[in-house]
């Protein structure tokens, strides 16, 4: 338990750097758009939880491993929840998702974390936008009733790459809102990231499956070992009890 508490106190630092640098300049509201505040929930869960099983395990306390056994569980249960969730209401997710993405990209330019989660996203997933490329459309300066470089265009993550690694224009999507989907085709990735992403994740099933089961049968494993530690740990306190006379006689007798 001991390197999962300490990778949870340097996430937890991390955190508490990052989004001391994101109050600086803060734009964005929604916990989906700021990494910083995920990685401040993530190391301090990651800190508290171990810590406690750390120190009922040195401790033999039951109090403190049978917290951290129903804490585990509750996590295990949210994520199994959320994987539902998921699954059966996709569309409204989806509609979830892609109203923070267009959050995100009304303040584009002013967060810098979303903006390189965004980049690298496009990128990698060929796609534009959260439903699709006129999501840019709700930037200020990407939107057609500007009138600077950018307006009615796209950010150059967008477009598409005719040969991998060229060095791209970066107003290779200039004038490309005000155009149909058909006549860009062949210029920028008209497809919104989410249904990328979602597709990505169906075609790669094997992946996905073995990425959720790498994260959920730890813990499964964690709590047999944790419910062999609680045996252990209320074995010894009935023994222990079970040396004075009136401390441990009905733990002697039921055991």
């Amino acid at each position: 338990m001991l390197p999962l508490q300490i990778l949870g106190l340097v996430i937890l630092c991390v955190g508490i750097y990052a989004e001391v640098e994101r109050q600086k300049h803060k734009t964005l509201e929604g916990i989906f758009l700021a990494p910083a505040i995920i990685l401040l929930l993530l190391g301090f869960t990651m800190f508290g939880v171990s810590f406690v099983g750390m120190v009922g395990s040195l401790r033999d306390n039951r109090t403190l491993l049978k917290t951290f056994f129903w804490v585990l569980l509750v996590i295990f249960l949210t994520e199994l929840l959320l994987i539902f969730i998921e699954i059966i209401f996709e569309n409204k997710m989806n509609a979830v998702f892609h109203s923070n993405i267009q959050e995100g990209i009304r303040h584009y330019y002013d967060d810098l974390d979303f903006k390189n989660i965004l980049d690298f996203v496009q990128e990698k997933f060929s796609c534009c936008g959260g439903d699709e490329y006129r999501d840019w459309e709700v930037n200020q300066y990407h939107s057609c009733n500007s009138s600077g470089p950018l307006a009615c265009g796209v950010p150059y993550t967008c477009c598409v790459r005719k040969v991998p690694g060229e060095v791209i224009n970066t107003l290779c999507g200039y004038r490309t809102l005000d155009k149909e989907r058909l006549e860009l085709l062949s210029i920028i990735h008209v497809r919104g990231c989410i249904h990328a992403v979602g597709l990505w994740l169906k075609d790669n099933f094997e992946a996905t499956l073995g990425i959720v089961c790498s994260l959920l049968l730890p813990q499964v494993c964690g709590w047999r070992a944790l419910k062999s530690a609680i045996i252990e740990a209320t074995a010894s306190i009935c023994l222990a009890g079970c040396r004075e006379p009136f401390i441990g006689a009905a733990c002697c007798v039921t055991h």
